[in-house]
């Protein structure tokens, strides 16, 4: 009997890779997002730490130029404006990793089905087999008792 070949097996290899550059393709774009998100908690720390250095340069007792009051209240501004920015991209990757995570999904249940059509021909080919090596055996046996 023929050895037992998978008509698909090409399809199944292409979408083993392709699944495979999803998957690599959905850590890249989770990587990204993480190193974002770290980006913004360093921007809001820098915030923090201006408001707690103007807070301490403005106590009781102190006095402040109006200089000073103007470079202070640019640079909350300028850290303000970086950190909505920064919020406008963690969500632009977050909706990229949404979508990378989509693709992967799709992909893992197309490679699924095909290796459960697989599995199925594989079991189909089995019978097939146990039912040819069954038949040979029935007439090997015919034949034996013929010849008693």
């Amino acid at each position: 009997m023929k050895k037992f070949k998978f008509q698909l097996e090409t399809l199944l290899k292409v979408t083993k890779r392709k699944k495979d550059d999803a998957e690599m393709q959905f850590a890249e774009s989770s990587r990204k997002l993480e190193e974002c998100r770290a980006k913004l908690q360093v921007l809001l720390r820098e915030l923090a730490e201006g408001q707690k250095e103007f807070a301490d340069m403005t106590g009781e007792g102190k006095t402040v130029t109006i200089g000073v009051i103007m470079m202070y209240n640019e640079f909350f501004n300028w850290k303000r404006d970086q950190i909505e920015k920064q919020q406008q991209v963690i969500l632009k990757a977050t909706q990229d990793k949404q979508q990378k995570l989509k693709i992967l999904m799709q992909l893992m249940t197309y490679l699924k089905s095909i290796e459960q059509l697989k599995e199925k021909r594989l079991r189909e080919y089995n019978a097939e087999l146990l039912f040819e090596e069954q038949k040979m055996l029935d007439e090997i046996g015919l034949q034996l008792s013929m010849r008693k």
